[in-house]
């Protein structure tokens, strides 16, 4: 049995697979499909952790044949049961952000507002990529459709949050956009403008509205 910690990527194959056995391509298409929003990871680590969970007596690996082809099905342990639910008892880490985009709007004063519209357009993309596929999933739930209809509840929660903070991404982008736009260039800081903007999210006041 390895001695390797399980990671959250450990733990949300886990997940998959206690709400029922599958193969490795199966688990991929599910990450990308429901978790790529929140927890993205590159498939080669999504096929490679079946195999360490089974090394950690938290799953099983059998192979099934369809015809000439093979595929392997893994499933949940007792141990791997325990385990899960024993993480979902624990205090969750804390959030992290992963965006180039907010990196490049970090350093935006260094190159040209061009290179920040760049940045917001690429941010405003994405927060629109999510609001589609999300809302296109929850509709499928709401119209009784939906994958996993025993789950409704949990993933109404979930699509709740990511939708909600997406379209709000969405209104930054387009404040944003008309902000820069308004600039004279990106080096120059415009304190107003700047001071204005700060103040209503200190004081907790529409943070999108228009300011000199």
């Amino acid at each position: 049995m390895s001695n390797r910690p399980l990671t959250t990527t450990s733990y949300a194959i886990l997940g998959l697979l206690a709400i029922r056995s599958r193969s490795t391509y199966e688990l991929a298409q599910l990450m990308t499909r429901s978790m790529h929003f929140f927890w993205p990871r590159a498939e080669s680590n999504v096929y490679a952790e079946p195999k360490r969970l089974v090394e950690a007596g938290m799953a099983t690996a059998e192979v099934v044949w369809n015809g000439d082809r093979k595929r392997t099905i893994y499933a949940i342990t007792d141990d791997g049961s325990d385990a899960f639910r024993r993480w979902l008892a624990e205090e969750p880490g804390p959030q992290r952000l992963e965006s180039e985009a907010a990196v490049r709007l970090l350093f935006g004063n260094l190159g040209t507002k061009d290179d920040l519209h760049a940045a917001i357009r690429r941010v405003a993309a994405d927060a629109q990529e999510w609001v589609t596929q999300l809302c296109d999933l929850g509709d499928q739930y709401a119209r009784g459709e939906g994958p996993f209809p025993e789950r409704i509840h949990v993933n109404a929660l979930l699509i709740t949050l990511m939708v909600e903070q997406a379209r709000t991404t969405l209104r930054w982008a387009t404040w944003a956009t008309e902000a820069v736009e308004r600039w004279d260039d990106t080096a120059t800081p415009n304190v107003e403008w700047a001071t204005a903007a700060l103040r209503r999210v200190v004081d907790a006041e529409e943070p999108f509205s228009d300011a000199t």
